[in-house]
C-alpha cells in the first residue's frame, strides 16, 4: 500500500462499517490525524496519505468503537422498474408471488458498505438473511447500465455495462457515475439506500419516485451528527 498506508483488518463487514463510521466521525471532529484518503472494504479499512501509520495504528487500537446507527449517513431514494430478466426467478428463490418483490426490496433501508468492481458500483447490504440469493451458475457476457441486481448478501446497480452474474430484478435511470459530477459517483461509503419501486404517476417527470423521462435520485436527508 506504500509507506504512507495503514490497513486495518476486522473481523467482519459490520466492524468494517462501524470503524469506517468512526474514521470519519473522528476526521470531520479534528481528531485524527491528517489522512487523504478513506477506502472501506468487506474486511478491512484502509487508511492512505498517512503521516505515521505505526502510530495511527497504535492509537486506533486504543478506540471504543460504537456500532453503526441505523440511522447515520445521509439517505438516497434510486427509482427502480422491477422489469429484470431473473426476477420471477428471484421471487421463486424467495417463495414469494412476482408481483410482492418489489414491495419486499422496496421496504428495506440498505446502505452502502464499500464501492468496487466498476467506478459507482456500490455493495448495497441489509438484505436478511432469508433473502439471500445464489450468483447465476453461468454469468453473462453483458448486463445493460443501470440493472439492479442481487447476489449473496448484496444489492447493487451497474453503472455501465459489463460482464457480470448478479440475479437483474430491475432497472432504473439513475446515473450512478458520472465524472462531469462532483462527486462523480452518486453512492458513496455509508450511504443509506432504497430502491423504490416507480408508479405510474408521471405528473412531475423530476420527481424520483415516478416514472417518466430520466431523472436523478434524490438526497431526501442529510447525514446526521
Amino acid at each position: 500500500m506504500g509507506p504512507h498506508a495503514l490497513l486495518v483488518e476486522l473481523d467482519d463487514l459490520a466492524h468494517a462499517q462501524a470503524l469506517h463510521a468512526e474514521v470519519l466521525r473522528r476526521r470531520a471532529a479534528g481528531t485524527l490525524p491528517a489522512v487523504r484518503d478513506v477506502v472501506p472494504a468487506a474486511r478491512t479499512v484502509l487508511l492512505d496519505g498517512v503521516q505515521d501509520p505505526r502510530a495511527l495504528a497504535a492509537e486506533i487500537r486504543t478506540w471504543r468503537i460504537p456500532p453503526l446507527t441505523p440511522d447515520a449517513g445521509p439517505l438516497i431514494e434510486i427509482p427502480v422498474r422491477y422489469d429484470g430478466p431473473d426476477l420471477a426467478e428471484v421471487a421463486s428463490l424467495w417463495g414469494l408471488p412476482v408481483e410482492q418483490v418489489p414491495g419486499v426490496l422496496g421496504e428495506l433501508e440498505l446502505r452502502v458498505a464499500f464501492c468496487g468492481f466498476a467506478p459507482g458500483f456500490g455493495y448495497l447490504t441489509g438484505l436478511p438473511e432469508a433473502l439471500h440469493l445464489p450468483r447465476r451458475a453461468t454469468p453473462r457476457t453483458a448486463v445493460p447500465a443501470g440493472s439492479v441486481a442481487l447476489a449473496g448478501e448484496y444489492a447493487g446497480v451497474y453503472p455501465r455495462s459489463s460482464p457480470g452474474g448478479w440475479q437483474l430484478v430491475g432497472s432504473t435511470d439513475a446515473v450512478l457515475w458520472d465524472p462531469r459530477r462532483e462527486p462523480a459517483a452518486l453512492l458513496a461509503p455509508g450511504t443509506r439506500v432504497r430502491l423504490t419501486p416507480e408508479t405510474c404517476d408521471t405528473s412531475d417527470a423530476s420527481e424520483t419516485r415516478v416514472t417518466g423521462a430520466p431523472r436523478t435520485p434524490r438526497v431526501t436527508e442529510e447525514p446526521r451528527t
